[in-house]
């Protein structure tokens, strides 16, 4: 049955908060039209667009009709009727410098199991698809306990089925197949790279320095490994040693003596910086985990 896609949420904002810890896959978005296929109870293959199912006549943009021809689809179906593919059929849209031979393609970016109602890792669907040479979208990158500087820096390498010398796409998805978010939800986070450079830093609600967003910097500066080692020993001598439970302890404590210790210091440094203390704690905690990776 038609199964309405998720709507990707622009990193930074409380739906996706957390999504960067852990393992991330970082993907291409293309700018063409959304779509899904999957196999109806009668053995008949089906089509949709982000919020309709498709007809012959209503086929968004010729996807439906191009589907329907193509029997690596039905034969994909007919082993595995219990999953439904949802992708980018890519047609000119806003963005007109895709290579010639890329329009008119179906581009898998997730898969969905409807009978245990779970979105497949790429590690399980892509070998699946690739048995049946169906197109979907490579990772750009594997990136664990990301942080914005990094994802950013992927908006750049993202020249997936661009033409030579004619920049870059439309911009990034991150997805953390481990995670949902304090609602429960799974979703994927999105940056653009127009919408990015121009305004992300804004709608992120984060103060800059230059090109930088403050709790970013306050937390490279003062968050060393000299402060987490000595937090960390502190703890071990209360618990006679380290336990992973004590990992919670480790990171509050640690964005405690931020805010405790540095704070003045901060202040004059950043020349009274609006500080968002939700994000700084986001920060800390990735730091701390780059820092201490043998612990994590």
């Amino acid at each position: 049955m038609f199964t309405k896609y998720m709507h990707l949420e622009r990193l930074g904002t409380e739906e996706v908060d957390g999504i960067e810890f852990g393992t991330t896959y970082v993907f291409p978005k293309l700018d063409g039209t959304n779509a899904q296929l999957w196999m109806s109870d009668n053995l008949k293959i089906c089509a949709g667009s982000r919020n309709r199912e498709l007809t012959l006549s209503s086929d968004n943009a010729g996807f439906y009709n191009w589907a329907i021809t193509q029997k690596v689809f039905v034969d994909f179906f007919n082993k595995y009727s219990f999953l439904h593919l949802y992708g980018e059929w890519l047609v000119p849209h806003s963005l007109q410098t895709y290579r010639d031979d890329a329009w008119r393609r179906f581009y898998v970016f997730d898969v969905w199991d409807s009978v245990n109602k779970r979105y497949l890792p790429y590690d399980e669907y892509k070998p699946l698809l690739d048995e049946f040479e169906i197109t979907h979208l490579p990772p750009l990158a594997i990136i664990k306990n990301g942080t914005l500087d990094q994802y950013t820096k992927m908006l750049d390498k993202n020249v997936f089925l661009i033409q030579d010398g004619k920049g870059v796409g439309e911009g990034i998805v991150i997805k953390n197949y481990d995670w949902k978010n304090k609602y429960g939800n799974v979703v994927w986070a999105k940056l653009i790279t127009n919408a990015f450079k121009e305004k992300h830093y804004a709608a992120m609600g984060a103060p800059v320095i230059g090109s930088d967003i403050v709790e970013e910097k306050i937390v490279d500066k003062y968050v060393t490994v000299h402060l987490v080692e000595k937090v960390k020993a502190k703890i071990e001598l209360q618990h006679d040693g380290w336990h992973s439970k004590c990992i919670p302890q480790l990171l509050q404590t640690v964005f405690y003596d931020l805010v405790k210790e540095e704070m003045w210091d901060i202040i004059k440094h950043f020349k009274n910086p609006k500080i968002d203390f939700n994000l700084l704690n986001r920060f800390t905690i990735a730091r701390i985990k780059t820092l201490m990776k043998d612990v994590f």
